[in-house]
């Protein structure tokens, strides 16, 4: 059987020290079957020069309007059967990660032969596990279940989503929007494309935090972007409904734990806590 294939494309643009950790991160999995992207939007400070030689390592200079253009950029040199996205910065959380979500789309594929591999043999997926925060010191669970209410208020970001190359067949991301293009794409990717998303228990990636969406400028455009996409994939009476029920269990509050280096780890862990007995009485 032919081993699973990966694409690992980091966006960068005069990223300084910051490139060489996440490429090393990938260079150090114990699986092998794996292509490095770098999308470099012309970079002027030496950072691509401490990039090791390797035939695994693929570089793409080119001009382009932001991070999500860069990664639409770098699609059709990609040849992994699987594409995870990294920010530089962001880093593999060890060198099994490769390893462990080789083994669990496999072990997916297997248990549909089970079944009625008519039926389930072309679906489409998304893989995804948990992050690593490191400026909170905390480990950010991700929802074990992708529903419409999973959808509305937290799916898993980009750096843990291990999406079927087909995801991206028909379009990239929608560089309309600014800061929630990757949040807009997940949505297309279930709603249109009927794309299961699969959680693994996997810790893959450590995220450095303070990124691109959490300056105050970009929160506010990204609560904009957030309503007009709501709106659109999940209707307006689903958006006013979980807007509700997100008011009613004080989502305001719960967010502001949630990003306090103090409290992150408590609060994280009690909603990992949450999610498991949810999963246990389904």
């Amino acid at each position: 059987m032919a081993q699973i294939s990966f694409s690992i494309v980091i966006v960068c643009l005069n990223p300084g020290k910051k490139l060489l950790p996440t490429v090393e991160s990938v260079l150090k999995q114990q699986y092998g079957n794996y292509e490095i992207l770098i999308k470099d939007g012309g970079s002027s400070d030496n950072s691509l020069a401490a990039v090791p030689a390797d035939s695994r390592i693929r570089l793409v200079t080119s001009a382009d309007t932001g991070i999500y253009d860069a990664m639409n950029q770098a699609l059709p040199y990609l040849s992994g059967q699987y594409v995870l996205f990294l920010n530089c910065g962001d880093i593999l959380h060890d060198s099994q990660v490769l390893s462990e979500m080789a083994k669990a789309i496999e072990n997916k594929k297997a248990s549909d032969l089970e079944g009625d591999s008519q039926t389930h043999k072309e679906r489409i997926r998304i893989f995804y596990g948990n992050q690593y925060n490191e400026k909170q010191d905390s480990v950010v669970y991700s929802a074990p279940e992708v529903n419409d209410f999973t959808c509305y208020r937290n799916v898993p970001c980009h750096q843990v989503c291990f999406y079927d190359i087909r995801l991206f067949g028909e379009r990239g991301y929608d560089t309309k929007y600014k800061v929630r293009a990757d949040y807009e794409h997940f949505l297309y990717c279930i709603y249109e494309r009927h794309a299961q998303a699969v959680y693994t228990e996997l810790l893959v990636a450590d995220y450095e935090g303070g990124g691109f969406s959490e300056t105050a400028e970009n929160r506010r455009i990204s609560a904009k972007e957030h309503s007009e996409i709501t709106k659109h994939y999940l209707g307006r009476e689903k958006v006013l409904r979980y807007k509700t029920v997100m008011l009613l269990t004080l989502a305001p509050l719960r967010t502001k734990l949630a990003e306090n280096e103090k409290y992150a780890g408590y609060y994280n862990a009690v909603k990992n806590g949450i999610y498991r007995v949810v999963k246990k009485r389904k």
